[in-house]
């Protein structure tokens, strides 16, 4: 029997796209637009003037269920499902309010994901498949498989992780990859 090579798929700035929402929702919440290139380098949230705003958003109702799908993550998904098996895994243990939201922004962006294969957890270093694919080292850092590291303006800084900066380099990048690990 063949096993695929499995790989766990962050949600929040990889395949949801939080960068903008926190800009949108600061501009819509505080009337100031702030730049993209000022929240370059800066851990989330630090690059916005009013320190606690994120936060605040990330705990609001509707946060996570409004967020913008990142460009290109439906159709990449769908393609590594022919050669992987894909695991959405999210820390979302941090706000517990955004798990009812996250397994419906999935059902609606990713209906063809399984149940089964969805992860919530405080602590992804538990994670263990072949490939994380994820914006925040800290869980790459502890990751045993293959790490890519997807780009956000919080780790442009960051440089220890393979990095991509869209879902079009993670489909070229995976593309030479076996799908099969071993026979059983």
């Amino acid at each position: 029997m063949k096993t695929l090579k499995r790989i766990a798929v962050d949600m929040d700035g990889v395949l949801a796209d939080t960068d903008t929402h926190f800009l949108a929702w600061y501009y819509n919440v505080y009337g100031v637009q702030i730049p993209y290139e000022q929240i370059l380098g800066k851990p989330e949230g630090e690059g916005f003037p009013e320190k606690d705003a994120c936060r605040k958003f990330a705990f609001t109702p509707g946060f996570f269920r409004t967020l913008p799908v990142m460009p290109g993550a439906v159709e990449a998904i769908t393609e590594l499902m022919k050669d992987f098996e894909i695991y959405i895994v999210s820390a979302a243990m941090e706000f517990p309010q955004s798990l009812p939201e996250k397994y419906e922004w999935l059902k609606e962006h990713f209906p063809f994901i399984p149940w089964t294969h969805i992860v919530f957890c405080g602590d992804k270093s538990l994670i263990n498949t072949d490939y994380m694919i994820d914006d925040h080292p800290k869980n790459l850092d502890k990751f045993k498989g293959t790490t890519i590291m997807f780009n956000a303006a919080h780790n442009t800084n960051i440089d220890h992780h393979q990095r991509v900066n869209s879902w079009t380099e993670v489909l070229a990048l995976l593309k030479s990859e076996k799908s099969l690990v071993t026979e059983q």
